[in-house]
Formats: structure tokens, C-alpha cells, sequence
């Protein structure tokens, strides 16, 4: 049996009938940029986070740059986030000219509130809590601590949505939420795409003309800005998909559950929903001691996993210039040489799932047998 870590074909497969007929419709229209579809994949999404508003970008990339800028955060100033996120979130940062501030996470994955305290200094003007693998970070206390220094919360969901902490959405905590749509996201387009949602109107109306050229209209720019739009044909696309992603979560829920059943009597890290939280399992990932040995038998049974990521944002040779150093983050150093992440996507068979558990399964048990003896 071979089990991919992602099947994206398949997925567009199931309701390749519906996204054509969209595509042939919006051909005619020839309405590609700003369109009607776009409007109201914007006023979907929104409602989805539970946020006044909610606009698309070019990527989740842009997404979380075009925030920081449109609240002023500019070179000088200091964002406090995780280090094992993937880079984007540590490069956006730099990219709005502020400097990228590192606190460690905790063993789910998810920044450390206490380590966020001991980063903050005069200069730090927001914090930027990463939704890890589909997992709501601490809101309570990162809103606290936001409250207590005066700071904007500036939440990385790219890997997020549809996550609940406490029965709210992830995204309409901060003064943004930040999504991608990439294409291995739970919610993807055909190509790339952003989502920024916001329930503060004067920065919804700024993110607006800072995602269009600074334009407030056809003829007249009141600042300098960037092209980030969100393509009219993928937000049609999207349109139908929307309709497709609680079954997707569900899914995705499901198939957690049933690693968790699988694997909870062996002597791997797995992830569990805490009651507070409602995950969406971007990614699936267990801790092995072997995890090399491990990835390696896997794909000797045919089938695929992945590291994510085993080079932390601070060791990267583009942070060098922030003087971080290995020790410096001991949990996510640790973490980064046992993580691996298992095939997660809705798509995928219990019958797979179980010859994962099953092979799983038989690496451990020469390792069990030594423990024993």
C-alpha cells in the first residue's frame, strides 16, 4: 500500500465538475481583479472567523506584512514570535523593517507565555503568536500580556483555520489574523492566496488601499503601497470550497483521532486536543527519539512523511544577523530532531491510516522488547 503525505489531485478530482463551471462562468464575465467573487468569499471567510471584516491578498506571506505596515510597525520596533514556525513568520517581520524577537514554545508547540514576557523591552510593539499545526496558540495570555505592554497581537493562522480556542475562531483575537491559502493549506486555492481578518474598521479601510497601490480610488494614491490582491478567479474557487471545508475539518479531526488510538500505548509524543481548543490538524506530528531511522522505515513501506521544519528560524543563515545562537531555545531545538509529520488529509483512507499505524507499530517493536529487557 502507498499512502502520500498529500493528495491534491484527488481532492480537486471530487469536485472538478463545479470549480470548471465556475472557470467557464468568470471567463465570460471577465471579471478578474476585485471582482464579485472575491466580495463575497471576503464576507464568507469573515463570518467564518467571526470578524467584522476579512480581505484577500496575493500570499499568507503578504498577509502578515501588509498588517504590520498598515499598523505602523517600522524599523526600530521589535515582534515577538516563535521559532519554529516556518520562516515566514520571522521574515515578514523583517520585511516591514521591525526586527524579529524570539521567545521558546512550549512542549505543544505553541509559544510560551512566561518566555514572551522575559523578550518584551521598551522597543517591542506587537506579539505574534503562531497557530502551529492547526492548534489555537494562549490567547487568554497573549492577549493579556498584549494588554499589560500595550502591544498589537498580530496572529499567524496560516495553518489555522477553522481552529477554536474557547469556542472563538483563531483569527479574531488580535487586531489581525493572518491566513494562506496555499495549496497544501486546509483551505487552498489553485496557486496562492492570503486572507487578513480584522474587526477594526479604520485598519480594514487602510489594508484595503495597501493591498491595491495605495489607491483610494481609480485616480488618486495616498501612499506608497504594493500589488496584493487576491485573483478574482480563485477567490470563485474558493467560493465553492468554502462549502466543502467543515467536512474537510471533520475529516481531518477523524483521522487524528484514530492516530491517537493507534498510538497512544507507545512510547511516542502524540498530539491531544486540549478542552480549551478546538485543532484542525494542519499537520499531525508525533515525537520520535529515532525520527530519522523512523521517516526512513516509513518510506521503505511507501509511505511519505515530512519535517516540519527541522532547522529552527533562529539557526537559519538569515538570522545570523539577529545573534541568536543553539541553546538559545532549548525546547524547539529539541523538538526540531524528533518531530515528523504523518499524512493528514481528508482524503485519506482508515485503511491507510491503519497500515501507518501498523508499520509505526512494528518499528517500535524491537526498541519495546530492548526497554523491557
Amino acid at each position: 500500500m502507498k499512502v502520500p503525505f498529500v493528495n491534491l489531485g484527488l481532492q480537486h478530482r471530487l469536485i472538478k465538475d463545479e470549480l470548471l463551471d465556475i472557470v467557464s462562468g468568470l471567463l465570460d464575465s471577465g471579471q478578474f481583479i476585485l471582482g464579485d467573487d472575491l466580495a463575497t468569499f471576503e464576507k464568507s471567510f469573515a463570518y467564518l472567523c467571526g470578524t467584522k471584516y476579512a480581505l484577500g491578498v496575493a500570499n499568507g506571506t503578504d498577509a502578515l506584512f501588509l498588517s504590520m505596515i498598515a499598523m505602523g510597525i517600522q524599523q526600530g520596533d521589535e515582534v515577538i514570535t516563535a521559532p519554529n514556525s516556518f520562516l515566514a513568520s520571522a521574515s515578514s517581520i523583517h520585511l516591514a523593517g521591525a526586527t524579529p524577537v524570539f521567545a521558546d514554545v512550549k512542549e505543544d508547540f505553541l509559544l510560551d507565555p512566561d518566555k514572551v514576557r522575559k523578550a518584551i523591552t521598551p522597543r517591542t510593539r506587537a506579539i505574534m503568536p503562531v497557530h502551529l499545526t492547526g492548534r489555537p496558540a494562549d490567547m487568554d495570555a497573549m492577549i493579556e500580556i498584549a494588554r499589560e505592554y500595550n502591544l498589537a497581537v498580530v496572529e499567524d493562522c496560516a495553518q489555522a483555520v477553522c481552529a477554536e480556542y474557547k469556542g472563538r475562531p483563531v483569527g479574531s483575537f488580535g487586531e489581525v489574523g493572518c491566513f494562506s491559502l496555499h495549496p497544501l493549506k486546509n483551505l487552498s486555492v489553485c496557486g496562492d492566496g492570503g486572507v487578513i481578518t480584522t474587526s477594526n474598521e479604520a485598519l480594514y479601510h487602510k489594508l484595503l488601499k495597501a493591498r491595491n497601490h495605495g489607491l483610494k480610488n481609480r485616480d488618486e494614491c495616498e501612499f506608497w503601497s504594493f500589488n496584493s490582491r487576491l485573483d478574482n478567479l480563485q477567490a470563485a474557487l474558493l467560493n465553492v470550497k468554502l462549502k466543502k471545508l467543515p467536512e474537510w475539518t471533520a475529516r481531518r479531526r477523524e483521522i487524528a483521532s484514530r492516530y491517537v488510538e493507534r498510538l497512544s500505548d507507545t512510547n511516542l509524543v502524540i498530539p491531544v486536543d486540549k478542552p480549551s481548543e478546538k485543532a484542525v490538524y494542519h499537520t499531525f506530528i508525533i515525537q520520535c527519539e529515532r525520527r530519522d531511522e523512523l521517516k526512513n522505515f516509513l518510506a521503505e513501506h511507501e509511505i511519505d512523511s515530512k519535517i516540519h521544519y527541522p532547522l529552527p528560524i533562529h539557526l537559519q543563515e538569515a538570522a545570523k544577523y539577529l545573534g541568536y545562537r543553539k541553546g538559545d531555545f532549548p525546547v524547539t531545538e529539541k523538538q526540531s530532531k524528533t518531530i515528523l509529520s504523518l499524512p493528514v488529509f481528508p482524503e485519506l483512507t482508515n485503511e491507510q491510516i491503519d497500515y501507518v499505524c501498523d508499520t509505526i507499530n512494528e518499528f517500535l517493536i524491537p526498541y519495546s522488547t530492548q526497554n523491557l529487557e
